[in-house]
């Protein structure tokens, strides 16, 4: 946040800065999707919902993961949510009490820790190293589970990896002796690896997942959750105490996206994935190591300790010389200090240019 309020102030002093640290789709919500949102607000569609959601979106969502990944789930076990982080803030509610531990990778999405620290519970972290493509290890994953885990945490596509786990690490993953929460907020941007869900390998499991990045609504502000049916009521109560329901119109526009937005979503990939072929190639030709290809999302944690080791100083220098805009790797954990965090959630062009002062910058350097 340091550097996007920097680049902001920047901007508004007349320079071009060049946004590569932010994680949010480029595009426009998608036409079908907007018209769906528009026609439900026409027709009176701004009332509270049911405190899960909307029965139909419900469905949907099932449907979606029946069709996606051949898993049966009721939509009784689906809990609609404004985002993915009330999502996940409803799950820490059932699970945890003071003093539990949940297991996390390291990196990780900067916001995980909260969640579980605002519990007085307390995450521990195994570490992912870029010297295998930040690959998961059950073995080391195993080797951090103590009495007072509640919960394995995981994410693929990975931010800020791009990593996507493979289906048998999954399913090593899902016989560990502990429910597992894994956010899939990042399932259909992938790049010839498909993700697959945790719900195919075990019922004993928190599926976190949302609108914001497949379908480019971030500020439509509309997510999900998928709970084991022990833990739905519970879930329910404090979804009705804390957030009431999502907007009902919101609600609408979600079926749409499920229902219709299919092809919008593949030309959005087929274009992210021809930004990340470039700016990997981009990247390693400047000098900054990346052992392997991003998978899905859309970033790439690249090293760079070629240059610097302290990736604060290093992202403030490319801001301040550069003009470009990147996400210091401790920002994700002490395991991504020495890399940056560069998202091609922008256009070919930008991302052109950026790649061309990036370059300047650093040979000068």
């Amino acid at each position: 946040m340091e550097i996007l309020e920097k680049a902001q102030a920047m901007q508004k002093s007349g320079e071009d800065v060049i946004h590569l640290e932010i994680g949010e789709p480029d595009f426009e919500t998608p036409k079908c999707i907007e018209e769906a949102g528009l026609k439900a607000i026409r027709e009176g569609k701004t009332r509270y919902t049911h405190s899960m959601g909307l029965l139909e979106l419900r469905e949907e969502i099932s449907g979606y993961y029946k069709k996606t990944y051949s898993v049966d789930i009721s939509p009784e076990q689906v809990v609609v949510t404004s985002g993915t982080s009330p999502a996940m803030l409803l799950v820490f509610a059932a699970i945890l009490e003071a003093g539990d531990g949940v297991v996390m990778p390291n990196p990780y999405y900067s916001c995980y820790p909260n969640f579980v620290k605002f519990f007085d519970a307390s995450p521990r972290f195994f570490d992912l190293f870029g010297s295998n493509g930040f690959t998961y290890d059950t073995e080391k994953i195993n080797e951090k589970l103590t009495p007072k885990t509640r919960a394995v945490f995981i994410n693929s596509p990975s931010n800020p990896t791009g990593m996507v786990i493979g289906k048998e690490t999954l399913k090593e993953i899902s016989e560990l002796n502990n429910l597992i929460i894994s956010d899939e907020i990042y399932h259909g941007i992938t790049y010839g690896k498909p993700s697959h869900s945790i719900l195919e390998f075990t019922n004993n499991a928190f599926v976190l997942n949302g609108f914001s990045k497949k379908y480019a609504m971030t500020g439509w502000r509309l997510g999900y959750l998928i709970a084991p049916r022990e833990f739905i009521r519970p879930i329910q109560k404090v979804a009705q105490s804390f957030f009431i329901s999502a907007a009902e119109f919101v609600q609408h526009a979600g079926i749409a996206a499920l229902r219709h937005a299919d092809n919008d979503v593949s030309n959005m990939v087929e274009i992210y994935d021809a930004r990340r072929k470039y700016m990997v190639s981009r990247l390693r030709e400047t000098g900054f190591k990346i052992q392997k290809d991003p998978e899905g999302a859309f970033y790439v944690l690249a090293d760079t300790r070629e240059f610097e080791s302290d990736s604060f100083k290093l992202a403030l220098d490319i801001l301040a010389h550069a003009k470009v805009a990147v996400t210091p790797g401790i920002d994700f954990g002490s395991a991504a200090e020495g890399y940056i965090r560069f998202s091609y959630a922008n256009s070919m062009e930008r991302i052109t240019e950026a790649m061309d002062r990036l370059n300047k910058f650093l040979n000068h350097r």
